[in-house]
């Protein structure tokens, strides 16, 4: 059965005190992957319980199957439904987009606990779907987005989400390392990272994106800053705020920037980027999906794509959006970035009723999308990895970028001002205030 490595893709451990690789390493040797952080007690105690509860729905499986041994491949004696619930028990879902902090203020944490048939999830359907970790979004409304309102609404969502935790310390675990995900998921916890934040509500700040990350942030949407978007590409302040952010160990996100944008973070970034919320753009013409050239990119960078469940980003002319379709772009992504750079972003997180692709209405139902997936020939490794191994070997590859860059470096004190000054007073002319989106 499949173990509770991170990376499914992984070959065997690392002697024991050996320096992980690089990411220029693993960039060259796309087969090797970092082994993750040595676990807790705890987590250890843990994880045998997951071993032992995937062991006994394996056993389930195979009981009454006369002549077969316990010893056989799981897919060779086991139906789709429980090749599903075994990989999820080792690899559950690490899911890219959570919206849910938008609604915090009006949920109590114990109606998330028990239940909440106001949205369209909860802690209950998170474990009937698999969920072991999820990004929660901490976008902010439109109307919040000049500069010192996009500071202090993503300070009251991340206040919002962490008061939330709190309320549910048996179904959510805050997390900020890579070991704490493993850990968290190794105990039946939700791992619950913050962000990503929007690129305005940096406030172009460097301190403020310093801020953030000492609040446990980390991930990063470049869309919408005007060092990011305006001109259609990065400016000076725009590669010293992805060095700041390789450098502190935040997570990029490419989601929804420009060609010009993406193709400058990849030449430049020192660790793994992703797309948290997109699509195939040659499947769907989505402004927040990825160009195919976009996608080979990201399969030499090593990212991840997070594909959105979104019905706008995965229909198809002549259909209503359903659970194939989000399959037809994961296999869209898989074939042109690689099994290693795939996952997912269902973006729960919305009152009942919120349109949704047909098959994929709530939390509970990702196992449906990967029964799909293994009738179309995914194996269990590509289903170890999109749902758990490739999101949490980005994290992790982040951080080991950080560490690196960590020695060479201290925090960066430049300003926009300072780099983009004729830049930033062209925008003001053009109608973009300081700070603004």
């Amino acid at each position: 059965m499949a173990d509770l490595r991170d990376d499914p893709y992984a070959e065997a451990p690392t002697a024991s005190g050996e320096e992980p690789p690089s990411f220029e390493a693993q960039a060259e040797s796309p087969d090797e992957s970092p082994e993750s952080p040595d676990e807790s007690p705890e987590s250890a105690a843990c994880a045998e319980t997951v071993v032992a509860c995937a062991e006994a729905v394996v056993t389930a499986g195979t009981t009454g199957s006369a002549g077969r041994s316990h010893g056989v491949e799981t897919s060779e004696v086991v139906g789709t439904a429980e090749r599903v619930r075994v990989l999820l028990a080792a690899h559950p879902v690490f899911d890219g987009h959570s919206g849910l902090a938008q609604l915090l203020g009006r949920t109590p944490p114990h109606d998330l606990e028990f239940g909440e048939s106001a949205l369209d999830t909860d802690l209950p359907r998170l474990r009937a779907g698999g969920v072991g970790a999820q990004f929660w979004s901490l976008r902010v409304p439109a109307h919040d987005a000049g500069r010192h309102h996009a500071i202090s609404a993503t300070l009251e969502l991340i206040d919002r989400v962490r008061a939330m935790v709190d309320g549910c310390p048996e179904g959510f675990r805050l997390v900020l390392t890579s070991g704490d995900i493993t850990d968290a998921r190794n105990c039946g916890r939700v791992a619950s990272l913050l962000g990503p934040v929007d690129g305005p509500a940096l406030g172009d700040s460097l301190s403020v994106l310093r801020a953030y990350h000492a609040l446990g942030v980390r991930a990063v949407t470049l869309a919408g800053a005007r060092w990011a978007d305006q001109d259609g590409t990065l400016s000076r302040f725009g590669h010293e705020a992805v060095r700041e952010m390789n450098r502190l160990g935040i997570v990029v996100d490419l989601s929804g920037t420009r060609e010009d944008t993406m193709r400058a973070v990849f030449t430049m970034a020192k660790a793994p980027v992703m797309f948290a919320h997109s699509g195939a753009r040659a499947l769907t013409d989505h402004p927040a999906n990825v160009s195919d050239d976009g996608l080979a990119l990201l399969g030499a960078n090593l990212g991840v794509c997070m594909v959105s469940f979104a019905p706008d980003r995965i229909a198809r002319a002549g259909r209503p959006p359903s659970l194939r379709d989000v399959a037809d772009h994961l296999d869209h992504v898989r074939e042109v970035a690689g099994a290693r750079c795939v996952g997912l972003s269902g973006g729960y997180g919305a009152t009942a009723g919120t349109p949704r692709a047909q098959g994929l209405e709530d939390a509970s139902r990702y196992p449906l999308l990967l029964a799909e997936l293994l009738d179309r020939g995914w194996t269990d490794a590509d289903i170890a990895g999109l749902t758990w191994g490739n999101a949490a070997r980005v994290v992790r590859d982040t951080e080991f970028a950080a560490r690196t860059a960590q020695q060479r470096r201290g925090p960066s004190t430049a300003t926009i001002e300072e780099l983009d000054g004729d830049q930033a007073a062209r925008q003001r002319q053009m109608g973009w205030p300081a700070g603004s989106a």
